[in-house]
């Protein structure tokens, strides 16, 4: 058990990271999670739960914690879950021909649509204020215009077929 958990500081904070805990905080109050982080300056924490598919995340107020308890330490897969929860996901790497075919196929939905659209390279050009970069989704859309951006995001994402992972009614 752990009292004093603010003046323990960051090199000892180490030592409960990636374990199960109990924390006490307040007078009646309990958690229980996998502890992700701890931010060195409030001393609060980050504690992770997983269940049945549902991953639930609960910041701890450093100033509130009295006690601190390990249970466990985490296995392999546990440590994985944790270090990757916050990740963004991964990018399909695809071969040249399929990004080529991608990208062709956003060029013609968004002309279709009559948005004006050009090559630069390997990235398109809509409307000379946003950019979509390889592999062409709506997430790899980039503007400073926040309207613009969410509209043509959109848009991708009622393209029917490829690049979206599902069909969807097209805007005509």
């Amino acid at each position: 058990m752990q009292r004093g958990w603010c003046l323990l500081g960051p090199l000892q904070w180490t030592r409960f990271i990636d374990k199960q805990v109990m924390v006490k905080a307040g007078k009646h109050e309990e958690y229980c999670g996998w502890l992700l982080t701890v931010d060195p300056v409030s001393a609060s924490m980050v504690l992770v739960n997983f269940s049945e598919g549902r991953t639930s995340v609960q910041v701890v107020m450093g100033h509130a914690v009295e006690e601190v308890k390990v249970l466990q330490a985490a296995d392999q897969e546990t440590a994985r879950r944790l270090r990757t929860l916050f990740l963004p996901p991964t990018t399909p790497i695809l071969v040249p021909h399929e990004l080529s075919r991608r990208k062709g196929s956003v060029r013609q939905w968004l002309e279709r649509n009559r948005i004006p659209v050009e090559e630069q390279g390997d990235d398109l050009r809509v409307a000379g204020v946003l950019t979509i970069t390889a592999p062409y989704r709506p997430e790899d859309c980039c503007s400073s215009n926040q309207i613009i951006l969410g509209r043509i995001q959109k848009l991708i994402q009622a393209q029917p077929g490829p690049p979206e992972t599902g069909p969807g009614p097209g805007p005509d």
